[in-house]
């Protein structure tokens, strides 16, 4: 086994798994990059480490200086662990409803947490803008900005597309996930038509996004709603621009929560709805792509970081939502 140096290199180098129960519902081959295996368990630790060196060798980020991010969680507990490893400190802007695993968890790493209410984009108290104020108010401080930051991107270029393909063995045929700020989709996808442009890159949009209808018909629409953390986009953001997404797929929470069901239940793979959502669209695409595919998608985060929200039958009665069946009364 491999010895790293440094615990910044335990970032990166997922494992790829094939995923039993969605390759047979789609007649195809669907594998998931495992990243939760990050330190901070979840793919965002590859742009917070991107971005923090982004700063560095921009001069902008020195010796005993604050990296402040706005965040739905998983971006600021890669931060706060990177920061954590090369001497910085973090404070982290996030909603106020997010699950109260991630607070925790930023509290527990020593980041400064700042909640404030969820609000749309256009509101200048939306974290993202209330984030950059802080970095522009805080001696010593960068604005990681991880929506507008390519150094995001950059990061699924140059690691996460080269894994897979590598892992794979250039045998690929589609590769699907949702977008947030879009660094990964934007990456991967740039990542892979470098290697084979036939690659067909998807969007896996949840409900309440405007994404789908964007690539669809051109216009930036959003419809219904979604409970999944981290995801669902309303503009075109700079990671997002000229990223090659050839088609798309609206999933609902259900279509996401019925395959973190069964990927718990039959394959012991405790995950987060984004993954699910992902799942879903892989299971679309490979179906798309025809029997004998090879698909690829990104297990984004552990199911442990939503211990209060989707598996918490209380919680998800309140959403309407079912909760997993074998957590209902007897």
């Amino acid at each position: 086994m491999t010895v790293l140096a440094n615990s910044i290199e335990l970032i990166g180098n997922t494992p790829l798994v094939l995923l039993e129960g969605p390759s047979e519902a789609a007649g195809a081959e669907i594998y998931g990059k495992c990243e939760f295996y990050n330190p901070g368990a979840s793919v965002k630790d590859r742009a917070a480490l991107y971005i923090v060196r982004d700063a560095e060798q921009q001069g902008a980020l020195k010796p005993g200086g604050t990296v402040v991010e706005g965040t739905a969680g998983n971006t600021g507990i890669g931060i706060a662990l990177v920061a954590n490893a090369l001497g910085y400190r973090t404070i982290i802007v996030m909603p106020d409803n997010q699950s109260q695993e991630k607070m925790a968890t930023l509290r527990a790493l020593g980041a400064e947490l700042v909640l404030v209410p969820p609000t749309k984009f256009a509101d200048q108290n939306h974290f993202v803008h209330a984030s950059r104020r802080l970095a522009d108010e805080s001696e010593g401080a960068v604005w990681a900005n991880q929506f507008d930051n390519v150094a995001n991107r950059k990061a699924h270029i140059e690691t996460t597309a080269q894994e897979i393909w590598a892992q794979m063995d250039g045998r690929i045929d589609g590769f699907t996930c949702a977008a947030g700020t879009g660094g990964t989709i934007a990456g991967v996808g740039l990542g892979l038509k470098e290697k084979d442009e036939n690659v067909v890159i998807a969007l896996a949009d949840p409900h309440g996004a405007a994404l789908y209808n964007y690539y669809a018909h051109g216009e930036l629409k959003s419809e219904g709603s979604s409970v999944a953390e981290g995801i669902g986009q309303g503009r075109i953001t700079a990671n997002l621009d000229g990223a090659p997404i050839d088609t798309q797929f609206r999933i609902s929470d259900e279509e996401g929560l019925a395959w973190v069901r069964r990927l718990l239940a039959e394959e012991g793979l405790c995950l987060g709805l984004s993954s699910g959502i992902n799942v879903a669209g892989a299971v679309a695409l490979a179906k798309r792509l025809g029997s004998g595919s090879r698909v690829a998608t990104i297990l984004c985060d552990t199911g442990f970081r939503y211990l209060s929200t989707l598996y918490n039958p209380e919680w998800m009665a309140s959403k309407n939502l079912p909760a997993m069946p074998w957590q209902l009364d007897k």
